[in-house]
């Protein structure tokens, strides 16, 4: 009888360490994936709300890239000192980013960024950095009117569609050699590095991956045929060696810029490309991730 008893009790324990480990959604986010008709999760303390573009077909030097690739925008809230901090990416077609750009600004929330990813894409594409302060539930108003913009006017398709790639591609041996684990999301798999070696706070909320304090690579395609794009999130005295690390590797930087304004420490982002062997794509990714964090002076 007792060993029924001890056995019913680990039972319990096991069946209620997930229920545990789980964050539950502050019931304020979940009013905001309801006032923006959207989906989005809760983890590290962060509202992810996703704005994928699945509408658009993106061709990048003549390869058709899933939307997981690099299409997927985003908002994120967290909470802070008697408000919340929100930060956002919105992915745009070049149409888009004005009248997006005034939808955000006329809300009196804030554009801290536009800048492109990518080289050689069709249709071009331009990512759009918003902030703002105050309540959930108005930022979720301030923010709809400028998202209800998005694929609402489609550019024309591209007459060229691109080519798919097909094979399998060894994910675990690009994780192997990059040193982090990523996940897969359908045809992508994709590796995200978060900056935990310096802290990074704005009005008492701390400014985590989630909410794009954060180095990430996403792979497309085959072990022989592949593509890789990403973002790297630099200190100043980093950003030269990191440049000379994917040079040496073949990558491609496309563009350098700021994502977030008046923040301390002052963080660059560089966004890459390349394609060939997805091993040695991810060799040259791992180059880049090594500098990261090491103080290296220019």
């Amino acid at each position: 009888m007792r060993s029924k008893v001890l056995l019913i009790i680990c039972l319990g324990l096991l069946l209620s360490v997930p229920t545990v480990a789980q964050q539950t959604m502050p019931a304020d986010y979940a009013s905001v994936l309801t006032t923006l008709g959207r989906q989005g999760d809760f983890k590290d303390g962060v509202l992810k709300v996703n704005i994928p573009r699945n509408d658009l077909k993106v061709v990048v030097d003549g390869v058709a890239t899933p939307t997981p690739f690099g299409f997927g925008g985003w908002i994120a809230l967290t909470k802070g000192t008697g408000m919340d901090v929100m930060m956002g990416d919105l992915v745009l077609t070049e149409n888009e980013v004005n009248p997006v750009m005034s939808a955000v600004l006329d809300a009196g929330l804030e554009v801290t960024a536009v800048h492109n990813h990518f080289f050689y894409e069709t249709p071009r594409i331009f990512y759009m950095h918003v902030h703002g302060h105050g309540m959930p539930a108005d930022l979720a108003s301030k923010i709809k009117p400028a998202l209800a913009l998005i694929g609402k006017n489609p550019p024309p398709t591209s007459a060229t569609a691109g080519r798919s790639i097909e094979g399998k591609m060894d994910v675990t041996q690009l994780a192997k050699i990059i040193g982090h684990e990523g996940e897969q999301n359908g045809a992508v798999y994709k590796i995200t590095i978060g900056r935990t070696d310096f802290p990074m706070k704005e009005m008492g909320a701390t400014i985590n991956a989630r909410m794009g304090l954060n180095t990430w690579a996403a792979f497309y395609g085959s072990d022989s045929d592949a593509v890789v794009a990403g973002d790297v999130a630099m200190l100043d005295s980093e950003v030269t060696p990191v440049l000379k690390a994917l040079r040496a590797n073949g990558l491609e930087v496309v563009a350098m810029h700021h994502h977030m304004i008046g923040t301390q420490p002052s963080i660059i982002f560089l966004h890459y490309w390349g394609k060939g062997d997805a091993q040695k794509l991810a060799r040259g990714v791992k180059a880049a991730v090594d500098v990261l964090g090491k103080r290296i002076a220019n």
